[in-house]
């Protein structure tokens, strides 16, 4: 049961990590990037462009997924290397998760605000060009994502196993990702609710921030590696 729970909660993460500032409101830009199109056009040709931007949109899906899995894997190895220490990084790792979750709630860290995006003066053409684009974005930190999904990568790292660090990114990718694919697939009705969003998005910021005091508390109580140990 807490293992399909910590699923979720790492799913419900990526899911909200969509309906952010700094991802929905860029969502057009993505679309229009992806696709070679200005604003007007794609929204005059979106009845028939449906399957070529599904195509693409899967390859920036599993661009920013495989560079937020590789990162897991990478931070599990070394939590794994310095396993005698692993009550500290789980206490480390959990006040660490808490902080950033306050943090989008109040904004008291002023470094977070930090943003790094890449621009293209030509966007890559073809699924490699969005697969390309998708790794870019993955790398870029932001500050509505940055938190959730450093969040997310502690508690991969902090499980010491690989497997485990994966799961939990690709269901982290599959929440933040879904929203795209459906953006792509509907385009001609995203249009038309795309700005009904925006004015949820501050609460979803608070929601997020919960979110992220839950999951640092079950890291910081232990209960997130008493599950892993119970599933090996």
């Amino acid at each position: 049961m807490e293992y399909k729970l910590s699923i979720l909660l790492s799913f419900i993460a990526g899911l909200l990590s969509f309906f952010s500032p700094c991802v929905l409101p860029l969502l057009p830009a993505y679309l229009c990037l992806l696709g070679g199109f200005a604003p007007d056009q794609l929204k005059q040709d979106a009845p028939s462009l449906n399957g070529y931007f599904l195509a693409r949109t899967l390859g920036f899906i599993c661009g920013f997924s495989l560079v937020f899995i590789v990162l897991s894997l990478l931070l599990a190895g070394g939590f794994h290397l310095l396993g005698g220490a692993a009550l500290y990084l789980r206490l480390l790792s959990g006040l660490i998760i808490i902080t950033l979750g306050l943090h989008i709630l109040f904004n008291f860290l002023a470094f977070l605000n930090y943003e790094k995006r890449f621009r293209f003066t030509r966007w890559p053409r073809g699924i490699g060009g969005a697969l390309l684009a998708g790794a870019a974005f993955g790398a870029g930190w932001t500050p509505c994502v940055g938190p959730v999904l450093a969040g997310i990568l502690l508690l991969a790292g902090q499980s010491g196993q690989a497997g485990a660090a994966a799961g939990y990114l690709a269901v982290y990718s599959a929440g933040l990702g879904l929203p795209f694919l459906l953006a792509a697939f509907f385009l001609e009705r995203f249009w038309r609710v795309a700005a009904r969003w925006r004015a949820a998005l501050p609460v979803i910021q608070k929601i997020s921030g919960v979110l992220l005091i839950v999951i640092g508390l079950l890291v910081l109580t232990g209960r997130f590696q008493t599950l892993i140990f119970l599933n090996r």
